[in-house]
């Protein structure tokens, strides 16, 4: 990260939702945007929102987004100070990092050493050994063989976890329970890492039992001053990957809280992070937590960190990386609320969360007070196949945990989408049960509570119900004239589901 260099112009290198989000708040500082965009995305609305677009390449995105030499190209063409590169893509590419900063241009984000320690788990575990961050028992470099794995496994004990060293969301990570199943776990471990990174590194860690997955915000400044911006809960997940995040987490004491989010701030110290980054950490049962990894970068649930703290994230990026000191110290920072987001992904969950593609025939977000609505879509939009099927991030906030909760309810309702199947009805579903409204859940939530067929059964129902309406409407249609029917007759309009 460049610093003591004021932005004028930035170029959000991504779409969709997130590149909405960045110029928004860039335009709010009075800093000109500019959208990079593929041939897919020629008539989305974040190239219609920035000031100036061009169109980088064809839809896959190995020929566009991720294409940093015509990114650059851009930059020098259009005179840009300042990329900001969103989540996903190039957001902790070092090369690209490289690239930004012999061509001048200020990267939003942190250094290219804490990007290439943090995005390596085992140089990341090493990096933090010598600054009081609990970590969880395991290898401290990768695995060379089936020997040496049995070695380890029987010394930390079964289960055990595989984990590729390089990436995450859940590519290379295998459960092991017994000796017998370790040469094929291992083996499988290192062909996904292999086939996913470029790297088939793997390590071996304990198997934490009924994990919660809990992440802490951090923002530093490039004067030394690092501050904890309260912790994320994000243990409802689908295939390792996050649904439905909350802030602050139902189960954390104020001392544990502060014990976390102190252990996050020696987590950045130990590269000298610069900017907003996210350390995620195991909970177990007993409550005792452990050091996973570091995200370089904003994160895709950063919202419920902004409605509970009051800041933008993105505003302090830039401002990081101008070279400004944070405008607070961890004293002046304090939770206001409960805030929680769902992920609206054009998913079936009730086929196993498979991708959905088609058009938004109806496409209409709620409103409403403590509700926001981060999205990239617009109805009669098609629903690209290249890219992460996420439409958008609807996330709602309360007084408290129980309002919060009961405004998602209200919310996913009033969420009108046709032509696709979305994660809507399992988030809904979460909402209403018992295990998530206790606060007492892990992520093996889906595993344990939720069946595809619950949902199958809502929509019988809400079909069932419809099939009475109708029936009722159209007798009253034989009575009275269509007009008669209006909203003096107490008649509402109805929606026969959330899609």
């Amino acid at each position: 990260m460049s610093g003591a260099r004021k932005i004028k112009k930035l170029l959000v290198a991504n779409r969709g939702e997130i590149a909405l989000r960045v110029m928004r708040s860039a335009k709010e500082m009075g800093i000109s945007t500019v959208a990079v965009y593929s041939e897919a995305d020629r008539n989305a609305p974040f190239v219609r929102f920035a000031d100036e677009a061009v169109c980088i390449g064809p839809a896959p995105s190995k020929e566009s987004y991720l294409v940093f030499d015509k990114i650059i190209q851009v930059c020098k063409d259009l005179k840009v100070d300042g990329v900001h590169p969103g989540y996903g893509f190039l957001s902790e590419n070092g090369d690209f990092c490289r690239a930004l900063e012999k061509a001048g241009v200020v990267f939003v984000g942190p250094s290219t050493h804490a990007m290439k320690v943090m995005g390596d788990k085992l140089a990341a575990k090493e990096a933090v050994k010598g600054h009081g961050v609990p970590l969880v028992p395991g290898t401290e470099g990768a695995i060379s063989g089936l020997e040496e794995a049995i070695k380890v496994a029987k010394t930390i004990t079964f289960p055990i976890l595989i984990k590729a060293a390089a990436g995450g969301g859940g590519k290379g990570m295998r459960i092991v329970e017994k000796e017998s199943e370790l040469k094929e776990g291992l083996e499988r471990a290192i062909s996904e890492a292999q086939n996913a990174f470029g790297d088939g590194s793997v390590f071996i860690e304990k198997y934490v039992a009924g994990p919660r997955h809990i992440e802490v915000q951090i923002m530093a400044d490039q004067h030394g001053n690092t501050c904890y911006l309260f912790e994320r809960e994000c243990s409802i997940q689908r295939r390792y990957q996050k649904v439905v995040e909350e802030a602050p987490s139902a189960v954390l004491t104020p001392a544990l809280r502060k014990e976390m989010g102190e252990a996050a701030v020696r987590v950045a110290q130990s590269v000298d992070y610069t900017g907003a980054g996210t350390v995620e950490f195991l909970l177990d049962e007993k409550l005792n937590f452990y050091f996973m990894e570091m995200n370089t970068r904003l994160q895709v649930e950063h919202p419920v960190t902004e409605m509970i703290t009051g800041l933008d994230l993105v505003k302090l990026q830039i401002r990081v990386a101008e070279g400004e000191k944070l405008p607070f110290t961890q004293a002046d920072l304090k939770i206001t609320g409960h805030a929680i987001e769902v992920r609206v992904y054009a998913e079936d969950p009730s086929n196993n969360f498979l991708p959905d593609i088609g058009t938004l025939t109806t496409y209409r977000p709620p409103q409403g007070p403590g509700v926001r609505v981060d999205d990239g879509f617009e109805e009669g939009m098609a629903i690209p196949i290249h890219y992460d099927p996420m439409i958008a991030k609807l996330i709602t906030h309360g007084t408290t945990r129980e309002e919060a909760i009961a405004r998602m309810e209200r919310a996913i309702d009033d969420y009108a989408i046709a032509g696709i199947e979305t994660t809507l009805p399992f988030c809904r579903y979460v909402m209403g049960h018992e295990t998530f409204r206790s606060g007492k859940y892990d992520t093996h939530f889906v595993r344990d509570h939720f069946k595809p067929e619950f949902l199958l059964g809502t929509d019988a129902e809400e079909m069932a119900a419809a099939a009475l309406v109708a029936g009722f409407l159209s007798v009253e249609a034989t009575r009275k004239p269509l007009a008669a029917t209006s909203a003096a007759s107490g008649l509402s309009p109805w929606k026969l589901n959330r899609r």
